[in-house]
């Protein structure tokens, strides 16, 4: 295939629709538009949800209960696996070591340590949160951890 020989897919294009262009054309004198009116004139229309005037849908639904998200605390989550393959043992694991080892994304949020795999070496870990398995994973190993 050469370039010369590209062709749009057979349907695909359509000529546009040429409005104004006389009665026998089907889209003449008003141009598809009817007689006057919001919508006939040039810009006219409506906004999205606008009801003619009626209260909206939006405004008439009742807004009720409470939404806690904006309050929730959100962690960056790193799992005890990750730590095993990524340090040594006896070394001390803080957000710089978990920023710099791209465990984390920002040094600025908090961060939780999870109980996901195994651990064997002993290190003591610095976390603003620990779930209940991984405490107990590091602790058997022999480490220990300190809440931030």
């Amino acid at each position: 295939m050469e370039l010369h020989e590209l062709r749009p897919a057979p349907g695909s294009k359509r000529k546009s629709k040429r409005l104004g262009q006389g009665r026998g054309s089907g889209t003449g004198k008003t141009s598809g538009k009817g007689h006057k009116g919001q919508k006939a004139r040039a810009g006219g229309g409506v906004r999205p949800g606008f009801e003619g005037g009626q209260m909206p849908l939006s405004r008439r639904t009742p807004k009720r209960g409470f939404n806690n998200a904006k309050f929730a605390k959100t962690y960056q989550v790193v799992n005890v696996a990750s730590l095993e393959e990524r340090f040594e043992p006896d070394e001390v694991i803080g957000a710089k070591e978990l920023y710099e080892r791209n465990l984390i994304k920002k040094l600025t949020k908090p961060y939780k340590i999870l109980g996901e795999g195994e651990v064997t070496k002993a290190f003591t870990v610095k976390a603003n949160a620990f779930s209940a398995e991984a405490i107990r994973k590091i602790e058997a190993a022999g480490g220990k951890i300190e809440v931030v």
